[in-house]
């Protein structure tokens, strides 16, 4: 029997995966090795292995997916295993290939297991030849109106790029060339399949372990329906809702396609469950998921040690543990839901999350850290377990509303109201949640009180400019108060743009006061910690400022605000018509002959940004003529950056502009 025992393994992946693949490295006594980007020098994952090994450049391509540069890392550090992670190289079979043949250790399925399931149309293919339920294909060429709604697909990759929902057969012809430009762009394949669009449908997946001995484990489902983009944002475990019978053909159909191709380590099977409980395939995963922390919470496993007992020709158990309980894990992204789900950058300076029983915080950041463009906005995953499934709910939304999150703008406050949505706690999953609920998750929540929050930040600033060796009279902006007049403070809270007016008293003697607001008493004030009395009930507010940001967290809610000068300076309004970069990112494509003169319709898809490896389309705020052009492909743009001007109006030279994509 084989044994290849793994001393030294290289982690060939970044971030929270890196950080937990070496967690359970440090349990079995196994030296970590980190390679990293300029863009990483001294993250997290880095400051946690053991060596580590730089890849010159940024970009990923320069990077992470240089397989030669990633195995030349691992053999200059002594390493005599590879651990892909997820993502980057994770499915590729010649990075796979070229591990093995530099003599290391591979922790992951055959080079030939990864290349029969690399296509999906292949991987299609080959489980209709096993038995496993199928989606029919359809023709694009020959697609009629009885075939719609149809999904377009990338045969290469996955996490939503290249995914298209088609609903009029006129559109078609756009959409399969819009998909295929971003396949090709993502994956460097261009090949795009067509399927049936299955309405309100489930996504549920089987995760699977097997050896090299013939022993196939179906660890239970996971339902992961809740999804932006296509990209997964919240996952449980078990799927709720599923009967027996259902169960049963989920698992027997995931490791009767496991043993169709001759699996080995971890792997998850996909499965798209239709409103009436039919499943069909998806796609295999052959790798470690994202959301496998789920599958361990329930199963009480550690599937990365499982994966290192695999890979050095160890032997699973006959059978796998019973599961208990429930598992929920939701993804914090730095993102804003609210505005087309944009990735946001910047200096994350806190992220804590309350410890309590059942609590899991897979990262990798912490606080001091910088979120940068060039890779996923995922910051962190939160996964809670509990006897039951309202449970572990109700744990990880107050375990989500408690944390402390400073710095860019993130999808925490979705993710609560998501938890809590009725929907949700009644188990009516599907993928067409955030499309039919987006609005109400991203409205204001009731309970929510950003004008007491304000205030507060205004008496913790007050005292830290008191203590700090201003003694009042203290100076607002441009306008001088008097300790017999009200001071004003002027706060705009983040991410809604909403601006917050607080007038506070300073007495000669003692703390400072709200001026004129009934039902509310000061109880305490510090620099960093204010007590409140509202209408009989004590509020207790921690109160963290950096620069002009401050960051209010009370018992349930969290909220930041920018402080603002006492007038507004002019010269910070933009010419009207202007399309700023609403992040940082590369300018991947323009609409076809878009050019300075050319007229423009509302709502048209200007330029294409690529961040944090999602596009984003630049619109037309109106119709009108385009004055001009400052952005053109391969240009990489900061935040706020002046793209092109859209005067509104009446244009003679017609645009040859396509009109807007459904959102995918």
């Amino acid at each position: 029997m084989r044994s290849d025992v793994i001393q030294t393994l290289l982690v060939a992946n970044r971030g929270e995966i890196a950080c937990r693949i070496f967690r359970t490295c440090r349990d079995l006594g196994i030296t970590t090795v980190a390679v990293y980007s300029d863009a990483d020098d001294g993250a997290l994952h880095v400051r946690e292995a053991d060596l580590a090994v730089r890849l010159p450049g940024a970009a990923p391509a320069d990077t992470y997916l240089r397989g030669d540069l990633v195995v030349a890392a691992a053999l200059a550090a002594g390493a005599d295993a590879v651990h892909p992670g997820y993502g980057f190289l994770s499915e590729n079979a010649a990075f796979a290939a070229s591990v093995q043949d530099a003599g290391l250790v591979w922790v992951g399925p055959p080079v030939k297991a990864i290349e029969l399931m690399a296509s999906k149309t292949r991987a299609k293919e080959l489980m209709a030849g096993a038995g496993v339920p199928l989606l029919a294909p359809v023709d694009p060429a020959t697609a009629a109106e009885d075939d719609l709604p149809l999904l377009l697909k990338a045969a290469a990759g996955g996490g939503g790029r290249g995914m298209r929902i088609v609903r009029e057969l006129g559109a078609l012809p756009g959409e399969l060339l819009a998909a295929a430009a971003e396949a090709a762009s993502a994956f460097g394949d261009g090949e795009v399949f067509a399927e049936p669009y299955v309405e309100r449908g489930r996504h549920v997946e089987v995760q699977v372990m097997a050896d090299e001995h013939d022993t196939v484990w179906a660890l239970g489902t996971r339902d992961c329906s809740l999804q932006r983009r296509h990209q997964k944002v919240i996952e449980e475990a078990p799927a709720p809702g599923l009967d027996d019978a259902l169960r049963t053909r989920l698992h027997e159909a995931a490791t009767a396609a496991a043993r169709a191709v001759g699996y080995r380590g971890a792997g998850t099977v996909e499965f798209l469950v239709s409103a009436d409980g039919q499943p069909y395939f998806l796609e295999m995963n052959t790798r470690l998921q994202v959301e496998h922390p789920v599958t361990e919470a329930v199963f009480g496993l550690d599937l990365v040690a499982l994966q290192l007992r695999v890979a050095e020709g160890g032997p699973l158990a006959a059978t796998p543990p019973s599961p208990s309980g429930h598992a929920v894990e939701a993804r914090l992204y730095a993102e804003d839901p609210a505005r087309d789900w944009q990735p946001q950058t910047g200096a994350l300076l806190a992220l804590d999350l309350p410890d309590a029983p059942g609590l899991r915080l897979d990262t990798g950041y912490t606080g001091g850290d910088t979120i940068g463009v060039h890779y996923d906005p995922m910051l962190a995953k939160v996964i809670a377990h509990a006897p039951t499934r309202a449970g572990a709910v109700r744990l990880l939304a107050r375990a989500l509303e408690r944390a402390r999150i400073h710095g860019p703008v993130t999808n925490r406050e979705l993710l609560v109201a998501s938890l809590r949505h009725p929907d949700f706690a009644a188990a009516r999953l599907d993928t067409g949640f955030y499309d039919r609920h987006l609005a109400a998750l991203t409205a204001p929540a009731a309970g929510r009180d950003p004008a007491t929050a304000a205030l507060a930040a205004a008496l913790a600033e007050a005292v830290r400019a008191t203590t700090a060796g201003g003694p009042v009279p203290t100076r607002f902006g441009a306008w001088r108060n008097v300790p017999s007049g009200p001071q004003l403070k002027r706060y705009r809270s983040e991410p809604d743009g909403a601006e917050h007016e607080v007038a506070l008293r300073t007495p000669r003697t003692g703390a400072p006061e709200p001026h004129d607001a009934p039902g509310v008493r000061v109880l305490a004030v510090a620099p960093d910690r204010v007590a409140l009395e509202l209408d009989g009930v004590a509020r207790h507010f921690t109160v963290t400022a950096d620069g002009d940001r401050v960051y209010v967290d009370a018992d349930a809610a969290s909220y930041t605000f920018t402080a603002l000068p006492r007038f507004t300076d002019p010269a910070t309004h933009a010419e009207p018509g202007s399309l700023l970069a609403p992040m940082p990112g590369t300018v991947v494509r323009l609409a076809e002959g878009l050019a300075a003169g050319v007229a423009v319709e509302a709502g048209q898809p200007l330029i294409w940004l690529e961040a944090m490896k999602m596009e984003h389309r630049i619109l037309a705020p109106a119709s009108g003529t385009l004055t001009a052009l400052h952005a053109a492909p391969g240009h990489q743009v900061e935040v706020g950056a002046l793209l092109a001007v859209v005067q509104e109006g009446p244009a003679a030279i017609p645009a040859n502009v396509p009109v807007p994509e459904e959102t995918a």
